[in-house]
């Protein structure tokens, strides 16, 4: 009987050591995909960031925009993939991410920031007024858009500063083209540029050139009254300007006889 006792008591034994094996072996099993833990991979991704690993970066926010069950930090995510394209230097693939953020979450609180950033793209190609007029016009539409679309945004200020140096840029580049048509003799022209400057912005600040250029081109084309009227504005409107000696001159002198062009 000792015998069959002690034999029941190791199968017992062995029994409960193979569940207890069996028990271990499932406390450290992998985690499923459920445990994906979007916090934790958002800070890594910020770190890649940091660290200019900026495509394992891209890799691990993408994971955490398909695998994000909380929905808290995909658009983060999406949000951190264009600020990476913008740290790599690549603005044009940053915009398109932006774009998509604000596709996908046009209500966001981040939504703002998203606009501003590609309005920022372009701002950032201004260099000068005969090369910076495309980016110009281009981040003044996304500006306007940005004062339209989210009205409280935390950028009030400096948008009004930046908007101004568009329209400034923008004005520059078609006074720039007016002149150059002045000086070939394209007269036709150069009042086609000018009047539509003034017409487009009506606040330049170097309109004073601009109303004796297109004095001297209205007087040019035989059109008397319309270049003295042109240059009777300038004579009121600025009479401090250093341009009054050269429109007081153009209104005594005679017109030249010369052909329209």
């Amino acid at each position: 009987m000792n015998t069959i006792k002690i034999t029941n008591l190791l199968v017992f034994l062995l029994m409960a050591g193979s569940l207890f094996a069996c028990s271990g072996k499932s406390s450290v099993k992998q985690p499923s995909p459920d445990d994906f833990n979007a916090e934790r991979s958002f800070e890594k991704a910020n770190k890649l960031i940091e660290n200019k690993e900026y495509e394992e970066a891209r890799a691990l926010l993408l994971e955490i925009k398909n695998r994000d069950l909380t929905k808290k930090y995909a658009p983060l995510a999406q949000l951190r993939i264009a600020d990476a394209y913008i740290k790599e230097e690549e603005p044009e693939l940053a915009v398109a991410e932006y774009r998509r953020f604000l596709e996908i979450y046009p209500d966001h609180q981040h939504a703002s920031y998203a606009q501003y950033q590609v309005a920022m793209v372009y701002f950032n190609q201004i260099e000068s007024p005969e090369r910076g007029y495309g980016g110009a016009a281009r981040a003044l539409v996304e500006f306007e858009k940005l004062k339209k679309d989210y009205p409280r945004n935390p950028y009030k200020e400096l948008i009004e500063i930046r908007i101004e140096k568009c329209r400034t840029v923008m004005a520059d580049y078609e006074y720039l083209v007016g002149e150059f048509y002045l000086k070939k003799g394209a007269y036709a022209a150069t009042i086609d540029r000018l009047e539509g400057l003034l017409k487009q912005f009506p606040d330049y600040k170097k309109e004073d050139k601009v109303l004796l250029s297109l004095g001297i081109a209205y007087k040019k084309t035989g059109q008397r009254e319309k270049a003295e009227m042109m240059l009777k504005r300038l004579l009121e409107k600025y009479p401090n300007s250093t341009l009054t000696k050269e429109a007081n001159k153009e209104l005594v002198a005679p017109p030249k006889k010369e052909g329209k062009k």
